[in-house]
């Protein structure tokens, strides 16, 4: 198969040698002059080539801001059979285009991030494919996803920007208000050091990724669930009401699969009152 991949950012450059190693014939184009090819790509220099190119398919892996800008630029020069691919995080802007544009397009989301697709294996990572795409490119998604171990997903254009605000808009924010907290210093303990890891991880992404996953429609209303956490958790401290804490702890634990044990190694009784009515811990 012919693609063209624009953009050669951490992803669109995976993507690009993934795609060479199994035999598809690749060219590609990115705004910055130095940027690196995959060796056995062909480079575009400017975006009108494609026309001359004639891709099967287009993969669009540049920002999310940039996505569709990109495939309205690009709609002029490509066969009216292309399938258009987008890779991005947030499906909103995608899924507008798409409904107006009358060529075949599949839509996905790696969920591994460019940083971990260079650094490791991907054997149990996740990738989504939005069941709204055409079926030439759901099979050939599947097909790639599932060659690399990836566990691929189905789901709709909404769903996924649903799921996106709790799965990643939840982390991310949680991770950031941690490293917010930072004064940069030594400390001492094994729980702050495990945190302080799981927020450089986040950090070393690509500002873009981040910051279009804060930008999800439906972020705010996570981060107004955590606030209300912390509100309620200070106004707990605030009091000294052991009771109060056990019941929360005792909800979270609930939350996560987790079984308190006493210091003898028993399973120790729940707190009732994580029960009650309207109690903030879930």
């Amino acid at each position: 198969m012919k693609i063209a991949i624009i953009g050669l950012g951490g992803m669109g450059s995976w993507l690009a040698r993934e795609m060479l190693a199994t035999g598809h014939e690749i060219a590609a184009f990115d705004i910055r002059p130095h940027v690196e090819f995959p060796a056995g790509a062909r480079r575009l220099e400017q975006l009108r080539e494609i026309r001359q190119y004639r891709p099967d398919m287009l993969i669009n892996a540049v920002t999310i801001h940039q996505t569709v800008p990109v495939f309205q630029k690009l709609s002029l020069f490509l066969p009216h059979d292309c399938m258009l691919v987008d890779i991005t995080s947030i499906k909103d802007a995608p899924a507008a285009y798409y409904r107006g544009c009358k060529r075949p397009f599949a839509s996905i989301h790696p969920m591994f991030g460019p940083v971990s697709a260079s650094a490791r294996t991907l054997s149990g990572e996740s990738m989504i494919i939005i069941n709204e795409s055409c079926p030439a490119g759901k099979h050939f998604f599947h097909t790639f996803g599932s060659a690399r171990g990836l566990h691929c997903r189905e789901m709709s254009f909404e769903e996924h920007d649903h799921m996106m605000a709790h799965s990643l808009t939840l982390p991310f924010a949680t991770s950031l208000a941690f490293a917010a907290c930072m004064d940069g210093g030594e400390v001492p303990g094994t729980t702050f050091a495990r945190h302080r890891e799981l927020a450089r991880t986040l950090l070393r992404e690509d500002d873009d990724l981040l910051v279009e996953i804060l930008f999800n429609r439906y972020s705010l209303d996570q981060i107004d669930s955590v606030c209300g956490r912390l509100r309620f958790l200070r106004q707990v401290i605030a009091a000294g009401d052991h009771g109060e804490a056990e019941g929360f702890i005792a909800r979270l634990r609930e939350n996560t699969g987790v079984t308190a044990r006493s210091a003898s190694g028993s399973s120790l009784p729940r707190n009732p009152a994580y029960r009650r009515p309207g109690y903030p811990g879930g």
